[in-house]
Order: structure tokens, then C-alpha cells, then sequence
């Protein structure tokens, strides 16, 4: 890790993905991007004429599906260049380029939900008769579910142009984070001199050496918070266009607009953050067994992240963490085994850090080729257990879209970390059985405490964050800097108790969070690794009966509503329950770590 962060052009080809696979040159994507102006005009020929006729209606929505196709995968090619190395110029213009043609796009298909809520049910109903329109019946179920909050076709299409503004504060976000934010050096355990990264800054905060973490957190935030009346203004103007958004489509609050696409009540929202609230003296005993495995006086925000018992499991080589990934999903069985070293041997995953990447990690692709993942690997367990997580949401889109047609392809939000997260509980649970170290099995078991620590009560803490942030704006009160500093501040007294030294530089976290750019989303990791929890649970209790059904939720796509899909494969997520079932195993974990730890 030591030295500067390399070029892309310095690291080894079979480390990055093939982009390729989706065009085979920028001309091609050219040529795509070329093209949306036209089918978008010929989308737009139909306005005023959905309700003609069964085959009116048919032939708008696939031209729209077309459409919609060609904007995802040339979008998708010139973003993830753009995320490979921020710095190349081409791709910023090509994604920008991009983001106008799909806006333009957007404004020209406004009319399709308006007119379509528009058509007499008795019409609508005996259009549906029409074979060809028979795949769309659960779409349109969808958008006449709608009908109280869509407006008319001229006010849709106003709001459907100005997209593209209304996108600014994610954008500036990420090209300032990315690109053109300055980090600053520190010392590593060496002595040496290290630049600082996004990438960089969990390593950093793993170190042994306190000295190293309190350097790192110190300067993190000091960094941040020199730009902390940017960052809220930004996150300000982001809050007001969900507010904003929400009050003109006729919605109760920004968070019940956000749920409601997904047909999810506010109450399973409310009930996460009610029921980690319940749980956080648990929490808190972890963060004592921290305090007093560590050894310190007094326990500090940068003391969260290094392992509490030592292990040789760090600094894993790439290879050897596929193979640990394949190991761990054996369960899953052998055509899923097959996948994942296509995916391993096909340029599917782009590995290593470089000058201009995107921080962090995820998964996407295009629905007629394969899916792609993005890493910055940097040899942690952590780093492991994120290959097989990304793989997870890889799989899904893979499997979803080798089931269903593109109309239902996109599975929602509220699903989205399932898959994932199924894969690192499988994967930390086979390492687990087979480690016969006491000290290595209390390592692993530290690291699913941590996971949860991530993410079921930290990112329930920035659920609530989110909400009261967006409240808030709703009330009429200003989202200054300080406003937003303090809110966070106390939250984090809240969940770590009396046990943790709140240090005052925490205040700036909240403004590092990219998903606090994605309306509503962090919820998600919560009661995703809640459901993950549950199912996987099932794959290891029941077999193949338990995988079955798992198969058909990985396949399901967003052909219904998710928490019918979630049922279906057997878990309520309705109910609170497999979220303090979770944090009952959380307990029943730290349990045991008390154990295992007790004369170490």
C-alpha cells in the first residue's frame, strides 16, 4: 500500500474490466447516443393517440422499451469509463453528452403515464386482452397505482426536462469527491509518508498502530470539513428536490414518496429504526468487549474499524481471495460455482485502485450483456467479503435478466442488497465452521459483529439521519452546516453510548456519504442484510428446498412488488421481526465472542 496510487495504464490489463463487451468502440457508443434524439421522437409520435387502439398502446411501450435499452447500456458504458479514470476528459464530455440526450428523452416520453392513467378502466381492461400487450399487465398494474400522484402530461413533462438540473448536487458531489478534492499524506506504520484516498481510508483506519488511525481520522475530516458549507449546501438542495418532488406529486412526506414506488408502507422504515433503538444496549455491550479488548482507556471513533483480535487473515493476495469466495458459496451450488469464474476469467470485474477511479465498490451492467463489478481491492477480509458481496448483486442482475424481459429486468431498491449480502453471510459462515484457530474463529466472528455494526446500526443511524434531515426541510428549517453537524453529532451519541468518546471531528462524517445522495436508499443495507440473514440461514438449514426458492427470488426481477417476492422466497419483511431476529443473533455472536476472547 505503500507509495503513490498508480496510473491505469500501469496496472496489468487482466485486472480491469472489459467495456468492451458492451461496445466495441466509443464510436459505436457514439453512434447509440446518436440515436436517442430519434426513437425518442417517435416514442413522442404516439402522444395523444395511446388510447386509439390495443396496438397504439403496444407499439409506444415497446418503442419506449427500445428506448429505454439503448439509454441504459450506452449510459452505463460511458459512466463506468468515467468512474475507471475520472480524469480522462473523453468520458466526462461522453457521460455528460449522456445525461442531456436521456433528459431530453425523459421530457418526450412524459406524456406515456399521464395518457395511459387517463384510459377508462373498461378500456384499459379490454385492451389488456390484446396478446401481445398480456406481458405488460403487472407494468401497467404499476402505473395506475399512480393515479393520485401524477399530473398532467404538460406539468409531467416540464418536471421530466429539468432532470438534468435537479441531478446537479450527486453530480457535483461525485466529480468534486473523485476528482478534485485534494488528501492530504500520513505516516504509515513504516514511517513512511502515504498519500491518502478514498480507497485508502479503510486500510488506514484497520491499522494496528492507533497512532496511524488517529492520524488518518484526523485529517479525513479535517479535509472534509474545510468544505463542510459546500457539502451542505449541496446535500441542502439535494433534500428540497425530494421535498419539492414529493409535495407537487401529492405525497405526505419525501420518505413516503420514496416507498412508495416499491409499495412499502413508512412504517417499515419507522419500525427499523424503532427496533435497532430497542437493541442498542446490545450494541452497546459490543462497544465495551471493544474498549476492553483493545486495551484502551477510553475508547474513540477511530478505534472502530481494527480488528480486535490479531490474525493473519490481511494482506490476501487477489487469487486467493477468488478461490476463498468460490469456497464459501459452494452451497449455492455448481452452476452458480460456473458463474463466478466466468465472471473471474471474462473481464468482468475491474480489481485494483488507480489515479482518478471511483472510490468504494459496486455492481452494474447493461441488460444484453453480462453484468460488471468495481473494486478497489486492497488485500483486507473486508475486501474479500466485498468480491463475493458485488458478486451477489452480479448474479441477481444475471439471473434476473436471463429470466425476465427487460420490462421487469431492474429488480427494486428495497431488494437490492439481498443477494449481496446472502453471499458474505455464506461466506463468513463457511470460514467460520472451518476455522479450528480459537483465535482466527474469534477474528471472523469480530468481523460479522462488524458487519453488523455496519450495516444493520450504523446505516439504520444514517436512515435516521436521512429522515430528520428531510423532516426537517419539510418544517421549514434551514439545513446549514451546523444544523446538519449537530443532528449527526447526536445520533452518534445516541447509538454508540456513554462507552464511546464521541470525538467532535464525527460531526463532518455525514458529508463523505455518497448514498446520502440516493433518495431514501441506506435503509436498504439494513433491512436487506436482515432478509440476507434469514434466507441464508435457510440455505444452510434446509438445502435445496431453501435454495429453490432462493433461485426464484434471485430470478424474479421486479415482476411484483418486493416484499411479495421476499415472501415468497420465505421471509416478511413487513414485520419487524427479521430484524430483531438479526440483532438477536448479533447477540447470541457476541456471546460467543465473549467466550472465545475470555484469556486471550
Amino acid at each position: 500500500m505503500a507509495g503513490e496510487v498508480l496510473k491505469r495504464c500501469e496496472i496489468d490489463d487482466k485486472y480491469k474490466w472489459h467495456l468492451e463487451d458492451l461496445y466495441a468502440t466509443d464510436e459505436l457508443a457514439e453512434a447509440d447516443i446518436a440515436k436517442i434524439p430519434e426513437m425518442a421522437a417517435e416514442v413522442a409520435s404516439y402522444k395523444g393517440h395511446l388510447a386509439d387502439s390495443a396496438e397504439s398502446l403496444y407499439k409506444c411501450t415497446m418503442l419506449m422499451e427500445d428506448l429505454s435499452q439503448i439509454i441504459d447500456k450506452v449510459f452505463c458504458y460511458a459512466r463506468m469509463h468515467r468512474d475507471e479514470d475520472g480524469t480522462v476528459t473523453k468520458y466526462q464530455a461522453m457521460s455528460a453528452k449522456c445525461m442531456a440526450a436521456m433528459s431530453d428523452a425523459m421530457s418526450k416520453l412524459a406524456f406515456f403515464t399521464p395518457e395511459v392513467i387517463a384510459i377508462p378502466d373498461d378500456t384499459l381492461a379490454e385492451y389488456m386482452q390484446y396478446e401481445p400487450l398480456k406481458m405488460f399487465e403487472k407494468y401497467m398494474e404499476y402505473i395506475l397505482r399512480t393515479k393520485a400522484h401524477v399530473l398532467s402530461k404538460e406539468q409531467e413533462t416540464v418536471l421530466a426536462a429539468m432532470a438534468e438540473a435537479t441531478d446537479a448536487p450527486s453530480e457535483i458531489f461525485t466529480v468534486f469527491t473523485n476528482t478534485n478534492m485534494p488528501f492530504p499524506t500520513v505516516t504509515n506504520e513504516e514511517g513512511q509518508e502515504v498519500q491518502l484516498s478514498q480507497g485508502r481510508y479503510i486500510s488506514f483506519m484497520e491499522s494496528d498502530s492507533r497512532k496511524v488511525r488517529e492520524e488518518t481520522f484526523n485529517k479525513m475530516y479535517d479535509t472534509y470539513g474545510q468544505y463542510i458549507d459546500t457539502f451542505a449546501t449541496t446535500f441542502g438542495y439535494e433534500c428540497k428536490n425530494h421535498v419539492n418532488d414529493a409535495r407537487v406529486h401529492n405525497f405526505g412526506s419525501a420518505l413516503e414518496a420514496a416507498l412508495y414506488g416499491d409499495n412499502i408502507s413508512t412504517d417499515v422504515y419507522n419500525n427499523l429504526i424503532e427496533t435497532i433503538h430497542q437493541n442498542l444496549p446490545t450494541f452497546h455491550r459490543y462497544i465495551a468487549l471493544r474498549k476492553k479488548l483493545l486495551g484502551v482507556e477510553e475508547l474513540h471513533m477511530y478505534d472502530l474499524y481494527t480488528p480486535l483480535v490479531e490474525c493473519d487473515i490481511k494482506n490476501i493476495p487477489y487469487e486467493k481471495a477468488q478461490q476463498m469466495v468460490l469456497d464459501g458459496l459452494a452451497v449455492l451450488g455448481e452452476d452458480y460455482g460456473n458463474l463466478l469464474k466466468e465472471s473471474y476469467n471474462n473481464g468482468w470485474i475491474d480489481v485494483y485502485e488507480n489515479v482518478g477511479k471511483r472510490s468504494g465498490a459496486y455492481s452494474w451492467g447493461a441488460y444484453d450483456t453480462h453484468p460488471y463489478v468495481c473494486l478497489n481491492y486492497q488485500g483486507s477480509i473486508n475486501d474479500v467479503c466485498t468480491i463475493a458481496h458485488e458478486l451477489g448483486h452480479s448474479m441477481h442482475t444475471y439471473k434476473t435478466n436471463n429470466t425476465q424481459p427487460y420490462i421487469y429486468s431492474n429488480y427494486t431498491l428495497f431488494v437490492a442488497e439481498v443477494a449481496s449480502t446472502v453471499n458474505e453471510v455464506l461466506l463468513l459462515t463457511d470460514m467460520i465452521n472451518k476455522s479450528t484457530d480459537k483465535r482466527e474463529k474469534a477474528f471472523l466472528i469480530n468481523h460479522f459483529l462488524e458487519e453488523c455494526r455496519g450495516t444493520l446500526f450504523r446505516q439504520t443511524m444514517f436512515a435516521e439521519f436521512e429522515r430528520n434531515a428531510h423532516q426537517m426541510v419539510e418544517n421549514g428549517q434551514p439545513l446549514t452546516a451546523e444544523a446538519l453537524n449537530k443532528m449527526y453529532y447526536d445520533l452518534n451519541k445516541l447509538y454508540f453510548g456513554d462507552g464511546m468518546v464521541v470525538d467532535e471531528k464525527i460531526k463532518y462524517e455525514w458529508s463523505r456519504i455518497p448514498h446520502f445522495y440516493r433518495n431514501f436508499y441506506v435503509y436498504k443495507y439494513a433491512t436487506g442484510f436482515s432478509a440476507a440473514n434469514a434466507l441464508a440461514s435457510g440455505i444452510l438449514a434446509e438445502g435445496q428446498p431453501a435454495l429453490d426458492k432462493y433461485f426464484g427470488f434471485l430470478s424474479a426481477g421486479c415482476s411484483d412488488y418486493p416484499l411479495n417476492i421476499l415472501k415468497a422466497a420465505g421471509v416478511d419483511m413487513a414485520s419487524p421481526a427479521p430484524v430483531q431476529a438479526t440483532c438477536d443473533k448479533f447477540a447470541q455472536m457476541l456471546d460467543l465472542l465473549e467466550e472465545l476472547t475470555a484469556d486471550l
